[in-house]
Formats: structure tokens, C-alpha cells, sequence
């Protein structure tokens, strides 16, 4: 099984924990991530100013997996989401296909219908299915309890995602925690916002919300959080000690990418899986899978 890795921007400069773990999971399921050198930005932070350019950037990565012949599979929700959007938008209009593939031609691409866009938890979900993973899992976390972040992309836009879950009632990546042995618990606050889309211009405002996911996840007894977003990362991990100095004095809530709680289960140690990266420990996980 092979699919065209698309990193996006911000995992190889603030995530490689993610990358790390999801290479090694992909590993051990068979999945085969090819590289693209030539893979830019999704366009996701231009298209506020242009919506045409936007889709034009996100046209040319989707003509370079269109090239590989294989479905795109990326680990941010932003870009899973943009590229996914553009799809949809230009399988379904061919005069807008025809102007984008105009600004495509300099390149040499071209971008043809039928381009398959995939969130790397989607992908495990769809394509790799629930019983293999099931299967694979040699080293229950038993004992564990992980609050599942779903973030605001992962699945939108709704409509393009052919019933892969609730939007508002989400509950794959409860299952997906199950899935690994640990439990997966709800923290009373439902799906919402990191904070991440009003960092750059209102922090305090986005640390409030991010102290909000926190402080339930703390309340709901959680040993951490389990994300599958970089930007949601960015916030509840990289913020959360600013967090902890200005609003939650006590807060110190381990962040988890979810590829790392399932390499555990399927045998990998926490070194392996980037587990150094992570900038707050929970030390009683890492002793249990290190020396077992």
C-alpha cells in the first residue's frame, strides 16, 4: 500500500515527533510513504488574501500526486482539509479546472480529476481498516486515560468526508484511543477550538481557549491530551507552560500525538517514536514502555 507523504509546513519544523511516530506506524502497517521534494504549501494561510491563488497552490500539489499516481496523505488537519476542499471544488467545475490548470501549464502540471486527498487518521481508518490495526497491537496501554483533541479541520469540510464522522459528535479518535489498549475520556467540552487561528493577533484570547481544553482535560482526570494536529500542538503543548504561569498555576498536561500512543501499542519504544521531543513528560508512560 503506497501514498504520497505531504508533510505540510509546519510538521518538519515543530512536530518532527509527529513525523517520527507516523513514519514508524506506517512502517509496521505496510504503508509506504513515498516523498515528494517537489511538495510546497497548501495554501491554507493565503486564502484570506486570494481565494484563486490559494487553490492554484493547492492545485499544484494535488497535479504532483495526480503525477506519482497515488492518493495524498498528510498529517496536518489545515492541509488535509484545503487540499480535500480544492478537489471537491475542481472536480466539479471544469471552467475553473481549465483557468487553474492555465497557471498550472508553466509547470508542466496539469491537474486531473479523480485526485484522492487523505488525513493520515483517515487513512489508517479507510484504507488500512480497523481490524488490521486491531491485529497489530502487541503491547496494550491498559491503565491509560487520554482526552482525544479532534481540533477544528479534521473533519471539515464535512461534506467532502463521505460520513466519516460526526462533525459535532465526533468519535473516531475516541475509538482510536480504545484501539491502543488506553480509554479514551471525554472532558465535558465537546469538540471546539484550540485557539491556534488567533495566536498571531490576539494571544491572550488564544491562550484562554487553549487554558479551556486544558483545564477540562485536567478535570476529567486525563494522564494526556491525544491530538492529530500540528497548530493544535503548537497551542496546547508549546503554550502550555505561558498558559500555566498566567491562568492555571497547576496546569501540567502531557500532549500527545496520536501516532505515538499507537506505535506503543504496536511495539515501538518511546524513543523511537520521538517520545525526547515531547516537551512535557509523563514520566510514568515512558518507565512503563521502556522497560518492558
Amino acid at each position: 500500500m503506497k501514498a504520497a507523504f505531504f508533510p505540510g509546513c509546519t510538521v518538519p519544523v515543530r512536530n518532527l515527533n509527529y513525523e517520527i511516530s507516523a513514519r514508524k506506524v506506517a512502517q509496521k502497517l505496510d504503508l509506504e510513504l513515498i516523498d515528494e521534494p517537489a511538495f510546497q504549501c497548501c495554501g491554507f494561510p493565503v486564502k484570506s488574501l486570494s481565494v484563486h491563488e490559494a487553490l492554484v497552490l493547492a492545485a499544484r500539489n494535488l497535479a504532483l500526486g495526480t503525477r506519482l499516481g497515488l492518493p495524498l496523505v498528510t498529517l496536518c488537519s489545515a492541509c488535509a482539509g484545503t487540499l480535500g476542499e480544492a478537489a471537491h471544488t475542481l472536480d466539479r467545475d471544469p471552467d475553473l479546472r481549465q483557468e487553474i490548470n492555465k497557471s498550472l501549464a508553466p509547470l508542466g502540471l496539469e491537474y486531473e480529476p479523480g485526485q484522492k486527498v487523505f488525513h493520515y487518521i483517515r487513512y489508517l481508518i479507510e484504507e488500512v481498516g480497523w481490524e488490521r490495526m486491531e491485529r497489530a497491537v502487541v503491547r496494550p496501554l491498559e491503565g491509560f486515560k487520554f482526552n482525544p483533541h479532534y481540533g477544528c479541520h479534521y473533519l471539515k469540510p464535512s461534506e467532502i468526508l463521505d460520513g466519516l464522522d460526526d462533525p459535532l459528535r465526533p468519535q473516531t479518535l475516541h475509538r482510536l484511543i480504545d484501539l491502543t489498549g488506553a480509554r479514551a475520556v471525554d472532558d465535558g467540552a465537546g469538540p471546539g477550538c484550540c485557539g491556534g487561528g488567533l495566536l498571531g493577533s490576539e494571544e491572550d484570547l488564544a491562550n484562554s481557549l487553549t487554558a479551556d481544553r486544558l483545564q477540562a482535560a485536567q478535570n476529567a482526570g486525563a494522564d494526556g491530551v491525544a491530538l492529530i494536529c500540528p497548530f493544535c500542538n503548537v497551542m496546547l503543548e508549546g503554550q502550555q507552560k505561558k498558559i500555566a504561569k498566567t491562568l492555571l498555576p497547576d496546569l501540567k498536561m502531557p500532549i500527545f500525538f496520536y501516532p505515538q500512543l499507537l506505535g506503543l501499542a504496536l511495539g515501538f519504544k518511546p524513543d523511537e517514536l520521538g517520545f525526547k521531543l515531547n516537551r512535557i513528560k509523563n514520566k510514568n508512560l515512558i518507565k512503563t514502555f521502556e522497560t518492558e
